[in-house]
């Protein structure tokens, strides 16, 4: 039944404004002043999307975020029969309908609303998201964009989290993406997005200067670091994991500590360093910072260049140093045991804990 609930669910989408007046029409005749009218479409997508299934576990747990958030910061708890009924009233209203598939949304909704619960236990407090305009859109390399993105309220994040994003190219549909700077006194964000899914194509291929975005509460604390790091830095990217460390760094460049940064930036070949521009002004500024190239499949790298990002950083690990890795799952990974067997000990070892990346 789960493929009769993901076609249902994308025959409603088709009509994505009139699902959202009838979803808050039928939420205002039970409980008036329940859920905003400007709320309800992001809410409908969302819910709708984690109820009909077909998410992989990190858009699942980036839907949970933003649903738990929303759950709590509208009180919604003692109101999930209600949400559940409009929603089952709202796909009924706009797909084909048999008895057999309102038993299955039955079952979906209950399991749905369950899980955020759950997640709204252990959500902090604020707003579920923050709409946001797309203001810069630059495509660094063959399938890689970087994104300038300015909240309509400042969002409060810290270097080296990840936030759930959501276009309304993508209606309901939300993944997880690190910043690539700092707080900013303008209150954007940088966001470097590989085309490998639904989002991150539209992200991508799609989206332009002036788009409608909404961002989630950052999570993650893996890659944090503490407010003054005092040990030397040892930062390996792999990819577009490179924007939470790039992030890192500006952490420190904003308050200098008196430590030294190494920061390791993977790519296949020298066309695949996809902001080398930004790196290069960074290590001009900051006479601590250390940028090395690691081409994983370029014979015509330097000789202390060649490698994959975890073999160049071990030639420049020294003790006492912090590690931070970052970068695509596969190489998330494999690298603690490489580490570890390189003599790094356990705790410097710091890597993403599901969001980054």
């Amino acid at each position: 039944m789960t493929a009769a609930l993901a076609a249902s669910w994308s025959a409603t989408m088709r009509y994505a404004r009139a699902a959202a007046d009838h979803f808050w029409s039928t939420i205002e005749d039970q409980c008036r002043g329940l859920l905003p009218e400007r709320e309800a479409a992001v809410f409908l997508a969302a819910f709708g999307r984690l109820a009909s299934g077909g998410d992989d576990p990190a858009g699942r747990a980036a839907l949970l975020a933003v649903l738990g958030r929303a759950w709590r910061h509208h009180r919604l708890l003692p109101h999930q029969a209600t949400i559940g009924a409009a929603l089952i009233a709202t796909v009924a209203r706009h797909a084909p309908w048999t008895p057999g598939l309102a038993t299955a949304w039955q079952h979906a909704g209950r399991r749905a609303s369950e899980a955020v619960a759950s997640s709204a236990a252990l959500a902090g407090d604020g707003p579920a998201w923050w709409p946001a305009e797309v203001v810069g859109h630059d495509r660094a390399t063959e399938g890689v964009a970087v994104l300038t993105v300015r909240p309509w309220r400042r969002l409060p994040f810290r270097p080296g989290q990840a936030v759930p994003v959501c276009t309304e190219r993508r209606p309901g549909r939300w993944r997880w993406y690190s910043p690539a700077n700092a707080p900013r006194p303008d209150g954007t964000l940088e966001f470097h997005v590989r085309a490998v899914a639904a989002v991150s194509r539209a992200l991508v291929h799609a989206v332009r200067p002036g788009d409608p975005l909404w961002l989630g509460p950052p999570a993650g604390t893996g890659l944090l670091l503490t407010p003054l790091p005092r040990a030397d830095l040892l930062l390996i990217a792999g990819g577009t994991g490179l924007a939470p460390l790039r992030a890192l760094v500006e952490q420190v460049a904003a308050a200098p500590a008196g430590c030294r940064v190494t920061l390791v930036v993977g790519a296949r070949t020298l066309a695949d360093l996809y902001d080398p521009v930004s790196l290069d002004k960074l290590q001009c500024a900051h006479d601590w910072l250390t940028v090395l190239p690691a081409f994983s499949h370029d014979p015509l790298a330097e000789p202390g260049e060649r490698g994959d990002a975890v073999t160049v950083a071990l030639e420049h690990h020294r003790p006492g140093q912090e590690v931070y890795l970052c970068g695509p799952p596969p190489m998330v990974a494999g690298s603690r045991l490489r580490l570890l067997a390189a003599g790094v000990p356990p705790e410097r070892i710091h890597l993403p804990d599901g969001y980054a990346g």
